[in-house]
């Protein structure tokens, strides 16, 4: 969202690039939210979504945990000040040196999805918690999660059975809803798995602790989304239908619902111009595409809301792309976008809600363009 601070900072600065600023008491605003929501959650921020030191240091003073992807990203959070019993190694796919690396560092939690990975595990940290990912299938999700990470229901028994045997503790199960989760009912199913594995482990002797639910918390975009609230209260449900009276401690991941609407992109309309001289579309580029840190526009799943000093007149339908010699560099066509049509080269453009996945998706010079500057005021 565009707030009077983020208002202030750009108007009292020239960028020669695009730039996301992003305030934090907007981050903290949404870590209030989620803890009143769930407050028998804990939550732990997925450091993927925005590691910028910042955010990092503010969560870590919230008392908040962490779901870390790599080494680099558990070091930036020791760094902002968090302990290592408040990260999660939460990757499914890591090298048994890096596990080693974590555990040196005394992150003792982590995420599994296969036995082999097991098998690491046990053998680079000895002793460590692990929780098993389950497959879901992500309906209702804008942004879908593949078949990478996680495995069935049944095969996650195996794989939490293996680890008993090799001396780890099997803390618990974990799935992801797909991010950008507008369905409300998405938890039920995921939840209905876990306790599935719950209650065979525990029929086998092994008694599992812990559900961590994932993230999958939308931010507002161009569509209206359900509340945090809303989401709790779905969630508890769940939790009570499939574990009645025993619940399980919860965890949950949010990025994008923590920092989304916390961010604002700065760009600029480099050139607007039309394919033929009776098209009835105009194209409109920006100084910032998929490689600057849109990536997410991939396939037009995520349609930011976008600002311009002509909002209010008359408007027409527009092909929106980015800067660079690359011809995947476009980024709404199939559904053009409504802009301006007083519109101008040079014109600012304001991309909401682009707190999230936008500085780690352009960390690559593609092209000579910089990875998009930003500011955390």
């Amino acid at each position: 969202m565009l707030t009077d601070r983020i208002r202030q900072f750009l108007d009292s600065r020239r960028f020669d690039g695009p730039v996301v600023v992003v305030d934090r008491e907007v981050v903290r605003e949404n870590y209030e939210a989620f803890a009143r929501a769930l407050p028998d959650t804990r939550i732990y921020y997925a450091v993927k979504a925005n590691p910028a030191p910042e955010i990092l240091e503010l969560l870590a003073g919230l008392g908040s945990n962490f779901d870390t992807a790599s080494v680099t990203e558990i070091r930036q959070v020791l760094a902002a000040g968090a302990s290592p019993d408040r990260i999660s190694y939460g990757n499914t796919i890591k090298k048994e040196r890096d596990i080693a690396t974590a555990f040196e560092l005394g992150v003792d939690l982590f995420a599994v999805d296969a036995v082999e990975e097991v098998e690491k595990v046990a053998r680079a940290a000895p002793g460590a918690r692990v929780f098993c990912r389950v497959l879901t299938d992500g309906e209702g999700a804008e942004w879908p999660l593949s078949r990478k990470f996680g495995c069935t229901a049944d095969m996650a028994i195996t794989v939490l059975e293996h680890a008993h045997r090799l001396g780890l503790q099997a803390r618990g199960v974990s799935f992801h809803v797909g991010s950008q989760q507008n369905d409300l009912g998405a938890w039920d199913k995921a939840l209905e798995l876990s306790a599935y594995v719950f209650q065979t482990l525990a029929e086998r002797g092994i008694r599992l602790s812990m559900v961590n639910m994932g993230g999958g918390f939308p931010a507002r975009y161009l569509k209206e989304i359900p509340g945090v609230m809303d989401y709790a209260g779905a969630i508890f449900g769940a939790l009570r239908k499939h574990f009645g009276n025993r619940l399980p401690e919860t965890i949950i991941e949010p990025g994008r619902g923590m920092v989304g609407n916390a961010g604002v992109i700065r760009s600029e309309v480099v050139l607007i111009s039309k394919k033929a001289a009776d098209d009835d579309k105009r194209w409109v580029y920006l100084d910032i595409g998929k490689f600057g840190g849109l990536a997410e526009t991939m396939d037009e799943a995520i349609r930011y809301p976008i600002r311009t000093r002509h909002d209010g007149g008359a408007t027409g339908d527009c092909v929106i792309a980015g800067p660079t010699c690359d011809s995947a560099d476009v980024l709404y066509e199939k559904a053009p976008y409504a802009l301006p049509i007083s519109l101008e080269i040079g014109d600012e453009v304001l991309i909401e809600s682009t707190g999230a996945y936008t500085t780690t998706y352009s960390a690559v010079q593609f092209n000579g363009f910089a990875p998009l500057a930003s500011y955390v005021i």
